[in-house]
């Protein structure tokens, strides 16, 4: 029998609470990148946000930790699959220890998962794990345009990448809205607050 797997859609929310972050988990605490994630989300936590990710290594353990340093509330949504399935997924990491796991069955519904429990997503850099997860968030803020979840791509590559993805892919202009790149912690802030204003604004037109 298939799991019946559920399609997240945009929830009704005066704020911004939930924060995702996505990235690489195959960085180690010395790189930059996990550095990065644990800053944000260390910034982020302090501010009352709950850090959500995939519950993995890197950039994943990265954003539990910077929040927890600062007493902040965590989410991981986990897939523990059998490496012998699937060798090259990482899975659940026994060091990233959250407040709250969701156990899913397989990635796709752990991705889904992710999703539905998030408000806004952070992507840092990661590979192919990575780059299905802001696909996928980046078509729902498409499809549910108005209603849509943010992304902010953190890094100064993703200029190039979507320039990439604008001079041979068919993209429109509200799919060019419903991000912003922001090479530091510096950028993200007010990049954030943006996002969060700009939500509260929809949700006043909503209920007017």
């Amino acid at each position: 029998m298939r799991t019946q797997l559920h399609i997240p859609s945009p929830k009704t929310n005066p704020g911004i609470r939930n924060v995702a972050v996505f990235g690489s988990a195959d960085v180690d605490s010395k790189d930059p990148v996990y550095e990065e994630a644990f800053n944000v989300a260390r910034y982020l936590a302090y501010h009352d946000k709950v850090i959500v990710n995939g519950g993995g290594p890197g950039v994943m353990q990265a954003a539990t930790t910077g929040a927890q340093s600062v007493g902040g509330q965590t989410l991981v949504v986990t897939f523990a699959p059998d490496p012998k399935e699937a060798p090259d997924f990482e899975g659940k990491f026994e060091n990233n220890k959250a407040d709250v796991e969701i156990k899913t069955k397989n990635y796709v519904e752990r991705m889904f998962s992710l999703m539905e429990h998030a408000d806004i997503f952070i992507v840092f850099k990661g590979g192919t794990g990575t780059l299905s997860e802001w696909a996928t968030a980046w078509l729902m803020a498409h499809i549910y345009y108005g209603h849509h979840k943010p992304l902010i791509l953190y890094g100064e590559f993703w200029t190039e990448v979507i320039k990439c993805m604008t001079n041979n892919f068919f993209i429109g202009k509200h799919e060019m809205e419903v991000f912003k790149i922001v090479k530091d912690e510096a950028e993200l802030i007010p990049a954030f607050e943006y996002f969060e204003h700009e939500l509260e604004k929809r949700m006043s037109a909503t209920w007017k």
